[in-house]
């Protein structure tokens, strides 16, 4: 098992796309990279593999891996469309990384592992989206890497197969206790995959934690709004409200009904808007109500 970590690692082409990373990978966990598009996800990835030049420290167990080549660092990666070889069979492909390495492996072994034992003799050009990720994902596993990199490699597939590929993947960090970082933009995700998350935003790291250190308590405004929480001009951020007797003064200007009852945007007295959901179909309130804040943080 692998620690990793980056020291003020600064990566981009002209303008910065990373500023100042610092963080933790530890032994044997999955860690989520989590943040929207244009944030640095992927650029941290190809930093960790020796794929894009950066400015800062990346060590492996304390070793600096700043001059080590991409192909000694043994690390795999695993990109959002499989890179697969059209020519190949499935086999060929699951071995292609060890006969590069000039390494034996389990390769039987680890097919049947991720569960394409039966597709061995497969030209990739007849396999499903979910097939080739499984394809490639035992084509990464089975050279045993030091560190395992997955970049949103999922997001391309249906829910049912995001959900049940998410769940392989899971099964073998564990088991195997390959130190992965796992590239999304899907909070949920993050969530069900990771041991830990590292929230990104604007080539910055805003916070790391488990993900229910981030939602429970976001620690910056930004991180805040990621997660949902709806922040006032005052600095208070909140992820429920009700109307009542007490609070915020406001106008309602819309209600809707919906899936999960009766959804108010109500104006308050500051002229902010805020988004109040009420379970039921009751009465709808009109006018002038109060707005009761629940669960708030307050930020500077």
């Amino acid at each position: 098992m692998t620690r990793v970590e980056v020291l003020e690692v600064n990566a981009g082409y002209g303008s910065p796309v990373l500023r100042g990373v610092s963080a933790e990978f530890r032994a044997g966990e999955m860690t989520a990279v989590l943040g929207p598009s244009g944030c640095g996800k992927t650029t941290l990835l190809k930093v960790l593999a020796g794929l894009h030049p950066a400015k800062g420290r990346v060590l492996f167990d304390g070793e600096e891996m700043g001059a080590v080549e991409a192909e000694k660092r043994e690390v795999a990666m695993v990109f959002q469309k499989p890179l697969l070889f059209p020519h190949m069979d499935v086999r060929g492909n699951v071995e292609f990384g060890l006969k590069m390495r000039g390494r034996a492996g389990d390769v039987v072994g680890m097919m049947e592992r991720v569960g394409i034992s039966e597709l061995a003799g497969r030209r990739v050009g007849t396999l499903s989206g979910g097939q080739e990720q499984r394809v490639a994902l035992a084509r990464a596993l089975v050279t045993r890497p030091k560190v395992l990199l997955l970049d949103e490699p999922f997001s391309a597939l249906d829910e049912g197969l995001r959900g049940e590929m998410r769940g392989l993947v899971r099964e073998l960090q564990r088991s195997l206790r390959t130190t992965t970082v796992f590239v999304t933009h899907d909070q949920e995700e993050a969530s069900l995959v990771a041991d830990r998350i590292v929230l990104l935003l604007g080539g910055r790291v805003e916070q790391v934690g488990t993900a229910g250190e981030l939602y429970a308590a976001p620690a910056t405004r930004a991180a805040a709004e990621f997660f949902g929480w709806q922040v006032l001009r005052d600095g208070r951020a909140f992820r429920e409200a009700r109307l009542g007797e007490v609070g915020e003064k406001g106008t309602v200007r819309e209600v809707i009904r919906w899936a999960r009852g009766t959804r108010y945007l109500v104006e308050l007295e500051t002229g902010e808007r805020v988004t109040v959901d009420e379970a039921g179909y009751g009465p709808e309130r009109r006018g002038e109500v109060r707005v009761e804040l629940l669960r708030y943080l307050e930020f500077s």
